[in-house]
């Protein structure tokens, strides 16, 4: 058989947790592996010694065990292999950063052998749903480093300096080998150390974080993000290599953004049409909000077979909670800049032709 025809039973067997069943297809796969390919033949057969000696499959690649807090044993890492995903859209500038830090990492040989130090910490900051935390997955991907991020939840602790260990460990962890370290909420850990309302303990990780970024190492990249960058102390932003600011999506990056999620699909072509008014219509919304209504654009049109434009302007109307606001901003838009018909735009919104004209007759608030 195939090595192709195994995926679908592998991932069912996966999905159903039956860990006997996995172990079966998993064999044959090395099988069949193993002369074409026998390294990847070998890395399953590891990750299958790991499992069955009772430790996690991941350690197969050389992933140490994470860390835990000593009083509750949580994990204060989740660690994840890295994965391919597709690029994020940005603005030109943003991309032009972005690249730079890619060909440091891609050239850190020569650049270590000139006494110069890549890009190792970046401070991410902007609202939320701009995409800092999937910059930091592209980075993980596109560089094959694994990836891993603070839970937050576990590592702030109420006992006195238990944060702080926390911290150092977390850290710990990241410098031994390539990784790619996400700090997510960031303002939670690096508050500015005149906060009257802080009683000190996050005063010492603050210390802590201004002495480990100093002396963070080139292998390994820690990220930091922020939706509240007002609140992050003075001295944190000179240790960063580099701080991006990474915006709300402008009017062209949101037309990108509503093709992009159609690409490869029977509607690429309608919704690259219609992407000005798309663009237009979309204003306010971060970038997971526009990936979050063509995701459910696309469930109403297969459950209820609405047509996918119309959908697509349901959604964005629900998104923005506007109601007849909305609806009149969609209107005077359908009309003047996409030549829309009334009978078009009555069939869009289910409003009557006589509904369509008084919105285009009164005044946007």
């Amino acid at each position: 058989m195939k090595i192709e025809n195994y995926i679908a039973q592998l991932i069912r067997a996966s999905l159903d947790n039956d860990l006997q069943m996995v172990r079966a297809i998993s064999t044959k796969v090395i099988r069949n592996l193993k002369n074409e390919n026998p390294q990847i033949a070998s890395e399953i057969s590891k990750a299958l010694n790991y499992n069955a000696s009772g430790l996690r499959s991941a350690k197969a690649l050389g992933y140490e065990s994470t860390p835990q807090d000593v009083e509750n044993k949580l994990e204060l890492l989740k660690v994840s292999e890295p994965i391919d995903v597709e690029p994020p859209i940005y603005p030109k500038e943003i991309e032009e950063k972005i690249k730079m830090i890619i060909n440091e990492r891609k050239n850190i040989n020569e650049l270590v052998a000139l006494g110069l130090k890549p890009t190792s910490s970046i401070l991410l900051y902007g609202k939320p749903g701009v995409g800092k935390t999937l910059l930091a997955k592209y980075l993980s991907g596109l560089l094959n480093i694994k990836f891993a991020v603070l839970d937050m939840s576990s590592a702030i602790s109420s006992y006195l300096g238990k944060t702080g260990k926390n911290l150092k460990k977390v850290i710990d962890y990241a410098k031994e080998q390539p990784t790619i370290l996400l700090l997510d909420e960031f303002d939670a850990i690096a508050k500015r150390r005149d906060d009257s309302s802080d009683l000190g303990e996050l005063k010492r990780v603050v210390n802590i974080l201004l002495k480990e970024l100093e002396d963070w190492p080139e292998n390994s990249i820690l990220i930091a993000a922020t939706n509240h960058p007002e609140l992050l102390d003075n001295a944190i932003w000179r240790r960063f290599d580099i701080s991006i600011n990474i915006p709300m999506p402008e009017e062209n990056t949101r037309k990108e953004i509503f093709i992009n999620n159609f690409q490869n699909t029977k509607f690429e072509k309608l919704i690259t049409e219609k992407s000005n008014l798309l663009g237009k219509l979309s204003t306010d919304m971060s970038p997971a909000d526009i990936v979050k209504v063509c995701q459910k654009a696309q469930k109403r049109n297969v459950l209820y077979n609405t047509e996918i434009f119309k959908s697509l302007i349901i959604e964005i109307a629900d998104i923005n909670n506007k109601g007849k606001e909305f609806n009149r901003f969609f209107c005077k838009i359908a009309k003047n800049e996409c030549n829309m018909t009334y009978r078009e735009m009555a069939q869009i919104l289910d409003k009557s032709i006589s509904a369509i004209q008084n919105y285009l007759k009164e005044r946007r608030k």
